[in-house]
């Protein structure tokens, strides 16, 4: 049987409770949730990229394709093959803004729409009243300005 990090990390005497160890530590979580579809009541299970970019585009508004590419970090021709294998779930709709542009939008559909509140039904309140009984005004806002920080030093 393999070792935990916990343990190697004991056995090497460093410190289990570092910052950076910790901050390691939360990554490898991250990293492990973003490979699992995520299940979303009768709605469906739905992939964390298929989940993030209907966040990103949102109710009604609408985004223009490499708009959506530079905020979620991808080229546009990543974009492009996501937001067509999401267009043949029936979750995105693309359109041509003008006739000859070359500016594309896309929206959500109505199933689209029902991934969106499915997700902030099932994960993004319960999240919000979870950090909020464990944390206090104080530390809640610290925690905020810490994460916004840690945005700040991986976008370097």
């Amino acid at each position: 049987m393999s070792k935990s990090s916990d343990t190697l990390a004991l056995e090497k005497g460093l410190p289990r409770t570092t910052t950076s160890f910790l901050f390691t530590r939360l990554l490898h979580q991250i990293r492990l949730r973003e490979r699992q579809p995520r299940k979303l009541g009768a709605v469906g299970s739905f992939t964390p990229s298929e989940i993030h970019i209907i966040q990103t585009i949102g109710i009604g508004r609408g985004m223009i394709m490499g708009e959506l590419a530079n905020r979620i970090g991808v080229t546009s021709g990543a974009i492009t093959q996501i937001v067509e294998r999401m267009e043949n779930k029936g979750l995105v709709r693309r359109f041509q803004l003008m006739r000859g542009s070359n500016k594309v939008n896309v929206i959500l559909t109505d199933k689209g729409e029902s991934v969106y509140f499915a997700y902030e039904e099932f994960f993004v309140k319960p999240f919000d009243q979870w950090i909020r009984d464990e944390l206090n005004e104080n530390e809640l806002k610290s925690f905020e300005k810490g994460v916004k920080k840690l945005i700040e030093f991986l976008n370097e």
